[in-house]
């Protein structure tokens, strides 16, 4: 771990809350809800830890097709749905596809570090209307 930075009781904060949802939420969203335990808390100050865990690599950022940032605690490399019609952000579990990666570099001669890939669609509850 990077001992750049001194841990705070804010990211602190932060990290539980990315801990305890598996929402994949923003960063307004986790604004709000450190509010409720440390109301003083700044929006500038959980940006600038967000950022801090990320570049620590303890949580990840989801960002694809430029859809607001969605962050969640970094674990094993896996896919995502997410629901066109609520928003929500789902894990899938299906394995990654390693050789998809060195397919794109034996294709393009570039070199591939990792992949995200989101799949769209309607989740289960939105199906129901």
């Amino acid at each position: 771990m990077n001992n750049k930075f001194k841990e705070t009781r804010q990211r602190e904060l932060i990290l539980l809350i990315l801990q305890g949802t598996r929402s994949h939420p923003t960063a307004d969203w986790i604004y709000e809800e450190a509010r409720k335990k440390m109301p003083q808390i700044s929006k500038s100050t959980v940006y600038r830890n967000l950022g801090i865990l990320l570049e620590r690599g303890e949580i990840t950022a989801l960002n694809i097709n430029g859809t607001i940032t969605r962050y969640e605690i970094k674990q094993k490399l896996h896919y995502h749905f997410r629901c066109e019609q609520c928003g929500q952000v789902f894990d899938l579990e299906n394995p990654i596809k390693e050789d998809l990666d060195r397919m794109v570099e034996a294709n393009t001669g570039f070199k591939v570090k990792y992949h995200q890939l989101e799949f769209r669609g309607l989740c289960k509850e939105c199906q129901k209307f």
